[in-house]
């Protein structure tokens, strides 16, 4: 029987897993800490009760894809919930928009011309998404099976963010998609800023931004489960530095950063691809914290208290400018801060009438001062007595960001800068980004295409990868 090691036990090092064990191989999965899930981890990180997750919070991109259609996560306890709105953006005295699953119903509610936009945009792009989806969930080097569906989504994506945000005409709907744009992590300015905004925006509409019951632990607990009935396994509290650790199975894949990959592979990795990985870029940090919060969030902008997603930087202007700065590697007064209110769509993670509230701010990589007290005041800004309403806190800054998954290299949660060409080319220009030169070994983190999410496609990419150069005849 062939045998595999996985290093690392995120989504997508699970899904690697699944995969090669329900091919019939013999496969273990290291685990450096204690507990398991990578991004995917949920804990009690306040009061007794209120289950926070620690990283992924929804998941847009996980509800539909070659991974979730071949194996049955459901079976195996996972099971997604969504809320009313899928995500708002509130501005000052009560001002603000917020998306919905109906295109049409998020179009209305704009101004006229806004709204027409939104639907030129958004509702063609919602109509092809299951066929561009399947374009991109794979590296971009590739021949597509859907070309005129991907170059149409291609042409607003490659805009910059700033530009497309600007084809709308009101505050509201400039703020709207300004908001969702700012996932890149990307100064508003650059080429292809927007492709994550648009991308994530029409997920919004064709499969919500769902979050797991449970926590998003339920997410790679499911994983570990169904891995178990292929025969696999999870060891935690292994920590691997170097492939002479392992007992030379047939395949080795890595879920960890490109450069920690060009550290353990060594010299068995060809120098010119060690070169590479160990160049390749990543993008700013974050700063997180988790509240208890009694009587949830009184947000000015009634939308955004039924909105499992909350984006707080007001108008488009000011986001632009705290993307800027940060991706110069200065700290801006009023960062642009991620809200999640999962406990909308799953009330099992509260306590009564106090629950738990998912925040991070972006900063730059490597910050190493104390953000809470601008994220609160951003929140306070649009809900007005809400710090009146914080029973406990629970911090993790940059580098404890690090510590947590050392795969977020100077804070960074999406493993690796959406600039341009590392989006096309990550981790490296080549037809098969997994495989790193050494036979049988593979990169499977979300370095690698189509890059961060609890999808688990790196991985299961990945797998396919390993088992096709394993007996090509086979699969």
């Amino acid at each position: 029987m062939s045998s595999a090691v996985v290093v690392g036990s995120g989504p997508n090092g699970l899904a690697a897993a699944v995969v090669l064990a329900s091919e019939g191989l013999d496969v273990r999965v290291l685990e450096a800490a204690e507990t398991p899930g990578g991004g995917t981890r949920s804990s009690e990180l306040t009061l007794p009760g209120l289950l926070h997750d620690e990283c992924s919070a929804a998941h847009p991109l996980a509800v539909d894809t070659p991974f979730s259609r071949r194996f049955d996560l459901g079976a195996h306890g996972l099971q997604w919930r969504w809320p009313e709105v899928q995500y708002s953006h509130p501005l000052d005295d009560g001002a603000g928009a917020a998306v919905v699953r109906s295109v049409d119903d998020t179009a209305s509610a704009l101004d006229e011309r806004d709204g027409k936009r939104w639907r030129s945009l958004f509702g063609p792009l919602t109509e092809r998404f299951d066929d561009i989806a399947e374009d991109f969930m794979r590296p971009m080097l590739h021949f597509p099976s859907h070309p005129i569906k991907l170059a149409r989504f291609g042409i607003p994506s490659g805009m910059p963010a700033g530009l497309l945000a600007r084809r709308f005409q009101t505050a509201n709907a400039q703020a709207l998609f300004a908001g969702v744009a700012a996932h890149a992590f990307r100064p508003f300015g650059s080429p292809m800023s927007s492709a994550i905004g648009v991308t994530l925006g029409t997920a919004a509409h064709r499969y919500g931004w769902p979050v797991a019951e449970g926590g998003s632990r339920s997410i790679s607990q499911a994983m570990i489960s169904l891995l178990e009935s292929f025969g696999g396994r999870v060891e935690t509290g292994v920590r691997i530095e170097t492939l002479e650790e392992l007992d030379s199975p047939d395949i080795v894949m890595l879920d960890v950063a490109p450069a920690a990959a060009a550290r353990i592979v060594g010299d068995r990795m060809p120098g010119r691809i060690s070169r590479a990985l160990r160049r390749f870029r990543h993008g700013p940090g974050t700063f997180k914290v988790e509240f208890a919060v009694e009587g949830g969030v009184p947000w000015t902008h009634e939308e955004s208290r039924a909105a499992g997603t909350v984006h707080v930087g007001g108008g488009r202007e000011e986001i632009e400018a705290s993307e800027k700065l940060v991706h110069r590697g200065r700290m801006p007064e009023a960062p642009f801060v991620l809200v999640c209110q999962q406990y909308l769509a799953d009330r099992g993670r509260s306590a009564g009438d106090v629950h738990p509230l998912y925040s991070y701010a972006h900063v730059p990589a490597g910050y190493d001062g104390d953000a809470t007290g601008a994220i609160e005041a951003q929140i306070e800004r649009f809900a007005p007595g809400f710090r009146d309403r914080i029973l406990a806190r629970h911090v993790r800054s940059v580098a404890e960001m690090e510590q947590y998954n050392p795969n977020y290299v100077g804070g960074d949660v999406v493993t690796g800068a959406n600039d341009p060409l590392q989006m096309v080319f990550r981790p490296r220009a080549a037809l098969d980004p997994y495989y790193l030169g050494a036979p049988g070994v593979y990169l499977c983190s979300a370095a690698t295409p189509p890059g961060a999410g609890a999808h688990g496609m790196c991985g299961y990419n990945a797998a396919v990868s390993a088992l096709r150069r394993l007996d090509p005849s086979s699969f």
